[in-house]
């Protein structure tokens, strides 16, 4: 079994629902002959062709437009934007088209198609490279939105995706494209949406979090459990719809929780599970859920972008606090 990159899982998700579907095609700027920025769909025109590995030009809304009248019409489109700040001007297809189709035709139609993007800071980007509005899509009724931590899961919930019949936003944390490797089998078997992962057994404290950010709770709970507090590590990996059964059944044990993402704090998804833990795992808290995310500012340029993000050292000293509550 090989080990790849998070990156080379993307590109080996896209040549095997290609190869294993003939409907799948590929699009975006640069995707075709250069491979794409990141070169995740790198040698996928030479190997599908041109037809099914479209150039397009700069024009994210003509992109998402495409993805929503091929998917209408019984493609499968996998769109890629370069960044995730040059989505916003696909939000018009998304809000009034893609999430909507199966409702405004009355199940006649649905829109199978991935729109995949770059995620998040840690690259020492310009701006707009690196933005992390994962809950403004989130709050989009009939989008699922998808972001996987590892090779592994990237592999998997790619293939799940673009096999789903309703739209998906794809995102994939920029910082973790070669961040690793991990065992990946190019077996065509896709993971489960709509279900997070549980990364690590715990049975003091709940620690709930999703793209690039898990290197920095995983290296958390590894420090914490040095210290004798044993850390239950949740990578909710689809965030739209949520797996709200895990999460709560998490606290349940723990009774304390701690929720890290890199987004801005205010309406930051974060904000949503302590929600949903307040109306339905209220009597079984110890302590009140504690967010450590972003700041609510534009993520800076390259020399303050590591304190904007969470580190290590916050979600311990946060973690310490929630377990010392009482």
């Amino acid at each position: 079994m090989a080990e790849i990159t998070l990156v080379e899982a993307i590109n080996l998700a896209l040549g095997r629902a290609m190869e294993d579907d003939p409907s799948v095609v590929v699009l975006g700027e640069d995707i075709g002959v250069d491979g794409g920025v990141f070169r995740a769909t790198v040698g996928l025109q030479k190997r599908f062709g041109a037809e099914r590995v479209l150039d397009t030009p700069l024009a994210e809304l003509l992109i998402s437009g495409l993805c929503v009248g091929m998917a209408a019409q019984g493609l499968k489109p996998v769109g890629e934007i370069q960044f995730m700040g040059f989505i916003y001007p696909c939000l018009d297809q998304l809000v009034n088209h893609a999430s909507r189709m199966r409702n405004r035709t009355q199940g006649r139609l649905t829109c199978p198609m991935v729109l995949r993007t770059p995620h998040g800071a840690g690259i020492r980007a310009p701006e707009h490279h690196s933005e992390s509005t994962e809950a403004m899509l989130a709050h989009i009724p009939g989008l699922r939105v998808v972001m996987p931590s590892s090779p592994e899961r990237a592999y998997g919930l790619l293939l799940a995706a673009i096999r789903d019949p309703d739209p998906v936003v794809f995102l994939e944390p920029t910082r973790l494209y070669r961040a690793a490797k991990g065992e990946v089998e190019d077996n065509g078997e896709a993971l489960p949406l709509d279900r997070a992962f549980v990364l690590r057994e715990g049975h003091d404290v709940t620690l709930i979090s999703w793209g690039a950010v898990l290197k920095e709770t995983m290296a958390a709970a590894d420090t914490l459990s040095a210290e004798g507090i044993a850390a239950e590590v949740i990578d909710l990996a689809t965030l739209k719809p949520y797996d709200e059964s895990t999460v709560l059944g998490s606290v349940a044990k723990t009774g304390r929780c701690v929720i890290v993402h890199e987004a801005a704090r205010t309406g930051g998804f974060g904000a949503e599970i302590a929600a949903t833990i307040a109306e339905r795992g209220l009597s079984s808290l110890l302590a009140p859920v504690t967010r450590i995310s972003g700041y609510d500012t534009v993520i800076p340029m390259a020399r303050l972008e590591q304190h904007y993000m969470p580190s290590v050292e916050r979600i311990t000293t946060a973690t310490r606090k929630v377990c010392q509550f009482s």
